[in-house]
């Protein structure tokens, strides 16, 4: 799905879901992979496009064992590679963003380029945004942590990070266990501190949470 409120289009997807983005003209991909993870075939039929690849694991901890953490130089990478579809609107760019699964790490990485392109844009405008082009998200704590810094918006996508954190936990329970298991006890705690407004956030349909 395409936005409406950046300046130029944004699509959202997981790896299996590369090759139905062949044909829509996309202009440039952020490809966010596994550090060992092979580059996915489905590029071969992008067409020309200008990618930037990075690679770390979908963590929120830098201390995880066996894991390579977002660091600040990859979110620095993000908002360099956000401020380059600024200079180049002309060109009617389309920016495709990928993850594995297309919901943490692909997200969070959006919803900077976002809040980047529009600085006066509120963190509930911004992230109301990211829900409609991928309902599913669930943004990476660490990478936004990292570029609200960066972005000196003073811990405001943090606060209304977690009213998104809670409104998939309220919507899809079966989620709290899947975070605490997978090493994400810190996002449930930002979503339980209610460091949010308390955001009801409206789905393709209008209604409050995901389909």
């Amino acid at each position: 799905m395409t936005n409406t409120l950046a300046p130029f289009r944004i699509s959202v997807c997981g790896i299996e879901e590369l090759t139905g983005h062949c044909e829509v003209g996309v202009s440039h991909v952020l490809s966010i992979l596994d550090p060992d993870w092979p580059v996915p075939e489905a590029f071969g039929a992008f067409g020309e496009h200008s990618r930037l690849e990075l690679r770390f694991h979908d963590v929120i901890d830098a201390q995880e064992t066996g894991t390579v953490a977002p660091q600040p130089d990859h979110v620095a990478d993000i908002l360099s590679f956000g401020r380059r579809l600024l200079t180049e609107r002309g060109q009617n760019p389309h920016l495709l963003v990928h993850c594995h699964a297309g919901v943490s790490r692909s997200t969070a990485a959006m919803t900077l380029i976002l809040a980047q392109a529009l600085p006066e844009a509120s963190a509930i405008r911004i992230f109301g945004e990211v829900l409609r082009i991928r309902p599913q998200a669930w943004p990476n704590l660490r990478i936004l942590e990292f570029g609200d810094a960066m972005l000196d918006r003073r811990g405001e996508l943090i606060a209304a990070a977690a009213d998104v954190y809670q409104m998939q936990l309220d919507n899809r329970p079966h989620l709290l266990e899947q975070m605490r298991s997978g090493g994400r006890g810190r996002e449930i705690l930002v979503a339980s501190g209610g460091r949010g407004g308390g955001q009801t956030w409206p789905d393709r349909t209008g209604k409050r949470g995901l389909p």
